[in-house]
């Protein structure tokens, strides 16, 4: 049976191993090694320390799953860990030259940008890698489509982009709702009420949405009515493109951050 051994089970980690197991993958294909993890899913090995993972044996397939500062500490530790089993990186900004300067003795090296969504299993999964062969490249595929949706990004250039847009863009989301409730507030709504109003509205929508074979930007047209409350609303939001233009300046900022990480980790 092939395992993944994930190295750094924190927040990312944590909530793909629990996506991965709700939709029914058996416990005995993960392996966690992380230290400071206080229990794994039953069923799931647990290893304090690289010794006790190398004596283990199990693995066919490895996931770094820690802080991207602590690749230099923690690479040369890991060598016999990931040496001819293909690795996957969730290593924010890291590009796959420096994965490959780090584990040259790894079967392939996968960048991987999911976002916690894949707690639920409705997480965009980003993937761009190289070095694997078919057999491995629809490996990973099919491992990380079990999450929501896996992508492969032709071009390691646009990878801090989809990052901004697939992995961040949860934390602009929920900023997003915060602002409708605190709008609601300020205009006269009790801000519980606000808040469990916008959380429902924007579950229901996004969900729509997802379902429908219009646009969003067609499906907010079919919203607004001329003349209508709607339409007054986009109006503001339209006016000299305020919100494309936020929102191009948001990504933008992100994806150029994820080059400045990647730059400081040479």
């Amino acid at each position: 049976m092939q395992q993944l051994l994930i190295v750094g089970c924190g927040n990312m980690g944590g909530a793909m191993l629990v996506g991965w197991l709700a939709d029914g993958l058996s416990p005995e294909r993960f392996a966690v090694l992380d230290p400071a993890l206080n229990e794994a899913p039953p069923g799931v090995a647990l290893y304090r320390d690289v010794r006790e993972a190398e004596e283990a044996g199990k693995h066919d397939r490895l996931m770094l799953g820690f802080k991207p500062q602590q690749l230099g500490s923690l690479a040369g530790g890991l060598q016999g860990l990931t040496r001819g089993v293909p690795l996957y990186s969730l290593l924010a900004g890291l590009t796959l030259a420096q994965l490959q300067a780090a584990f040259p003795e790894a079967l392939g090296r996968v960048r991987v940008m999911p976002n916690l969504a894949a707690r639920i299993g409705k997480s965009p999964v980003a993937l761009i890698g190289e070095g694997l062969d078919a057999a491995e490249r629809s490996a990973a595929f099919d491992l990380f489509d079990a999450l929501g949706l896996a992508v492969w990004i032709e071009e390691e250039s646009a990878f801090d982009l989809v990052t901004a847009l697939a992995g961040s863009g949860p934390g602009f989301v929920y900023r997003f709702i915060d602002a409708l409730a605190q709008a609601a507030a300020e205009l006269g709504l009790e801000r519980g009420q606000a808040t469990r109003l916008a959380l429902t509205m924007v579950d229901g929508a996004a969900s729509l949405a997802a379902g429908s074979e219009l646009t969003p930007g067609e499906l907010a047209d079919r919203v607004a009515s001329p003349g209508g409350m709607t339409r007054e609303g986009l109006n503001v939001l339209d006016e000299d493109g305020a919100l494309a233009k936020l929102l191009t300046a948001t990504l933008a900022a992100t994806r150029d951050r994820g080059a400045a990480l990647s730059s400081s980790s040479d």
